[in-house]
């Protein structure tokens, strides 16, 4: 049939099958999309009756594009021109990818993607998955914040590991060793303290003032113990001492970390197992804001010990000294959403630290110990709790940048710290 521009010349593909066989021959002026009026040119005949409309992704593969415009003497809007120039079924760039038995140059994704489309039934594939891709691209860096955090759980269960594999092959050397798990302990502290060092760039400042004898550590709780891990790992290599905690409960309660809780002597946090643990000459650390702080706190750093006293009067009836302490951008490093008052509810009805955390920035950690709060036989536990209380914010006054700031901490890993620090 006649078509708009009579005058322009005729496209030529490679057979696209059909009933017939021959050479199928799109005009340059067809109108609409690139699934417009195909026609097959049959010896002896012109042009013939319109072919049924072909998949945009395979008419692009054969090499055919829109163009503005006819050659010349049509006044017709679209038109199309092949490129590249497909003679005898070869492309003149010499390309000879198929997809299937027809020989019409494609890559391999368009290959794939024309299949996918076939297999699938929907139309415009490619556009989907690039709109997804986009997606991805756009909420990474927020999903990595949130993974990141998990990133603690693993190294915790790695260590696990490494303890049930240092139990299976130290079995026969057992009873020749006073403490069976301390090598296993160095082992573990070397993993922590290279992490430490690695990750947060970690410095422990004071750690002369920590005594030969027994002491209670009282500390401030970022939004994971992180600190403290690397706080003990550190201690345990160049003091050669282990430093047990107190936990919360539902910490024994998560699968598979007895062993690693036991290895350590993580403590359920009675005040006659804490007398006890002093009194044998350990170190004991506490952080009287438990969960409560970690998840509630904020970049502020508010200390939120209510009226709690226990420690203080775990230390006066061992009769050892409180070390105040305090990490620098504790809460930098791993974040919580603690400020949505559905976390908090949830928290006081359940008693589960159910809120989400995010982050693990590498930020810049520093562990400071303050001065040490000598045993008082006639100080009260009050009195004694507000001691340590007002020792630990000193520190943060002298320490902590306020508000805390992911992007100042960051940028600390390239700072020297200032000497009378």
């Amino acid at each position: 049939r006649a078509h708009p521009c009579p005058t322009a010349q005729w496209v030529r593909l490679p057979s696209l099958g059909g009933e017939g066989g021959g050479d199928w021959f799109l005009p340059p002026a067809a109108a609409g999309d690139l699934g417009g009026e195909w026609y097959r040119l049959v010896p002896s005949a012109p042009p013939g009756p319109a072919a049924p409309a072909f998949n945009a992704a395979l008419l692009e593969a054969a090499g055919v594009r829109k163009r503005q415009g006819c050659a010349r003497g049509g006044g017709v809007a679209t038109a199309v021109e092949a490129a590249p120039t497909v003679r005898n079924g070869e492309s003149m760039i010499g390309q000879n990818e198929s997809c299937g038995t027809d020989l019409i140059p494609m890559s391999y994704f368009t290959c794939l993607l024309y299949i996918l489309q076939e297999w699938t039934g929907v139309q415009h594939l490619e556009d989907y998955l690039n709109y997804v891709a986009y997606l991805l691209w756009l909420f990474a860096p927020l999903v990595v914040s949130f993974i990141l955090p998990g990133l603690i759980l693993l190294l915790l269960y790695i260590s696990v590991l490494i303890l049930h594999i240092y139990k299976r092959r130290t079995d026969l050397k057992e009873a020749y060793f006073n403490d069976f798990w301390d090598g296993a302990r160095q082992m573990l502290a070397t993993v922590w303290y290279g992490h430490a060092r690695i990750w947060n760039g970690y410095e422990l400042h004071g750690i002369d003032k920590i005594p030969d004898g027994p002491a209670l550590v009282v500390f401030y709780h970022g939004a994971t113990p992180i600190d403290f891990f690397y706080f003990m790992a550190t201690v345990l290599i160049r003091k050669k001492r282990i430093c047990h905690i107190v936990a919360d409960h539902f910490v024994f309660s998560i699968p598979g970390f007895k062993l690693l809780l036991d290895v350590f002597g993580v403590k359920h946090g009675s005040q006659e197992e804490c007398v006890k643990a002093l009194r044998n000459g350990n170190l004991l650390a506490i952080s009287p804001g438990g969960v409560r702080e970690a998840l509630f706190s904020n970049e502020n750093y508010t200390i939120m010990w209510g009226n709690r006293k226990g420690f203080a009067q775990v230390a006066i009836d061992a009769k050892v000294p409180i070390i105040p302490m305090f990490t620098q951008n504790i809460r930098e490093g791993i974040r919580s959403l603690g400020g949505i008052k559905l976390f908090r509810l949830m928290y006081e009805y359940l008693r589960l630290p159910l809120v989400p955390l995010y982050g693990n920035f590498p930020v810049k950690l520093r562990t400071f110990l303050g001065e040490p709060i000598p045993y008082q036989p006639k100080v009260t536990a009050e009195e004694l709790a507000e001691q340590a209380k007002n020792g630990v914010q000193s520190l943060i006054t002298k320490h902590q940048k306020l508000p805390g700031n992911v992007s100042r901490a960051l940028m600390e890993r390239f700072t020297k710290q200032k000497k009378e620090d």
